[in-house]
């Protein structure tokens, strides 16, 4: 199953090299995004360059299959790598590990402010697809990460089964996950989830209940290495000594 934290880490902007090795100005990835432009004019609502590393182009959603194909038709990018949506919504609940039993919901404010990862974003869920061009062998490598806005009443759009055969086990797990309808999927059904299964578990808003009402079972108290000051104080290899001491 996709990891929701493995699709945000994808929507920042990566640090790969060394900051002397990153030009100022990407001209090659420009001139990709000009590409987009000319073919969708103000359909490209929202842009970001990582100098040497990554386009991002975020479209209209009624642009989002005319975008992944001038991706493949104009740009060659026939490698398709992964789809998937993110929900921008500030948790209710908190962070998991840090809530106390019984912690209850917050409402979700549509009015109030959220970050949506670069190329920007307007509304709680946006959808996500990476694709590249694998056979170009001149710089720049050639990946593009395509991001379309959702509105929060109408959580749908194309689906990209007929460019990438690649995005239908990805568009069904998006529908299962987040209730995202895909128009033109030709089988919607559940990948991971029993047929009368209520709910999208990858949506901010559904509780993970055992996790509201016993304390997160991954936080545990651990010896320190040696070096790293102890809980109570001491140095990770003072205590070290005074247990084998002890045991002496």
């Amino acid at each position: 199953m996709s990891d929701a934290t493995d699709t945000a880490k994808a929507d920042a902007a990566p640090a790969d090299a060394p900051p002397e090795d990153i030009p100022e100005v990407d001209e090659a990835r420009e001139g990709v995004l000009a590409t987009f432009r000319d073919a969708l004019g103000d359909a490209v609502v929202g842009s970001h360059i990582a100098p040497g590393a990554r386009l991002w182009v975020r479209v209209t959603r009624d642009a989002w299959s005319s975008a992944a194909e001038v991706a493949k038709l104009r740009l060659g990018c026939t490698f398709f790598d992964f789809l998937s949506a993110i929900d921008w919504m500030p948790s209710p609940w908190g962070r998991y590990e840090d809530s106390e039993v019984d912690v209850g919901v917050k409402p979700f404010d549509p009015a109030a402010s959220f970050e949506t990862g670069v190329a920007g974003g307007d509304t709680r869920f946006q959808m996500l697809c990476r694709v590249a061009n694998v056979r170009r062998h001149t710089e720049p490598h050639l990946e593009v990460l395509l991001k379309a806005d959702l509105p929060d009443d109408d959580l749908r759009i194309a689906s990209l089964v007929s460019l990438y055969a690649g995005a239908n086990w990805h568009e069904r797990e998006c529908w299962e996950m987040f209730g995202i309808t895909f128009d033109g999927h030709p089988g919607l059904r559940h990948l991971y989830l029993p047929g009368e299964f209520e709910g999208h578990p990858l949506r901010k808003d559904f509780p993970l209940l055992a996790r509201l009402v016993k304390p997160w079972p991954g936080i545990v108290d651990v010896e320190p290495m040696p070096g790293e000051p102890a809980t109570n104080g001491a140095e990770g290899d003072s205590a070290e000594g005074e247990t084998e001491e002890a045991e002496a």
